[in-house]
């Protein structure tokens, strides 16, 4: 099974949480076979959100990060591995480990983090989506516009460690990321004011794709302006 680049986003709209391809999902239903759409039987699979009401919002950012890793190429399963902070082959094989989220739920069982998982679903946040007979997780828009968020600002932070590098400064991870997610991390730039970002946006532009470069030309052209009235 292979990963997924972080946010290299599959998205299903909201409605009910596993819609996708014949199979449906609710609390504590089954997802559906549909012959038409399969050649062979798809995996089934339960929602059971427990006794979970409700999940504080850190929780939810912290779900959906661990779940970026894996979006449209892992399940509910691994997804729990990653959060209950599991050294199972599927996690460490896909360097899922390393993910920021990774052992956010170290201290709960796992029955536990798998109901928070399937609360994330059942209440909009993530759905269930078919690659072949294999349920996978996918965000929502719901989901995404958080962790749309999240990324942008882990992004910005990034930022003045590459700085702190010195030239030539390598911005290539940039590169074909989710285009809302650049722009958002292209405005949180421009709000900082920091002329001192200006030479990454330079290397940054030097790569990147006509639309993006355009928009970075802008922020450059914006940051200057402001240090000029300083």
């Amino acid at each position: 099974m292979a990963m997924t680049t972080e946010s290299s986003v599959a998205l299903v709209e909201l409605g009910e949480p596993g819609i996708r391809d014949g199979a449906r999902a609710g609390n504590s239903c089954t997802g559906n076979y549909n012959p038409i759409v399969a050649k062979r039987p798809l995996i089934r699979y339960r929602l059971n959100p427990a006794n979970v009401q409700q999940l504080p919002h850190e929780d939810i950012v912290a779900i959906l990060r661990a779940a970026d890793s894996m979006i449209a190429s892992g399940g509910r399963t691994l997804l729990t591995r990653v959060l209950k902070g599991s050294r199972e082959k599927s996690v460490l094989a896909h360097g899922l480990d390393r993910n920021p989220s990774y052992g956010y739920y170290r201290e709960l069982a796992t029955d536990d983090v798998a109901a928070r998982v399937d609360w994330m679903i059942t209440n909009g946040y993530l759905a269930i989506a078919y690659q072949g007979q294999l349920p996978v997780i996918v965000f929502t828009p719901r989901g995404w516009e958080i962790e749309l968020e999240t990324m942008a600002d882990e992004l910005l932070r990034g930022l003045d460690s590459i700085l702190a590098t010195g030239p030539p400064y390598d911005m290539s991870h940039l590169k074909d990321r989710d285009r809302g997610m650049i722009l958002r991390l292209l405005e949180k730039v421009e709000e900082t004011g920091r002329k001192e970002l200006i030479p990454l946006l330079e290397a940054w532009a030097a790569i990147d794709y006509k639309k993006v470069n355009a928009a970075i030309r802008r922020v450059v052209l914006t940051l200057k302006e402001k240090a000029d009235r300083h």
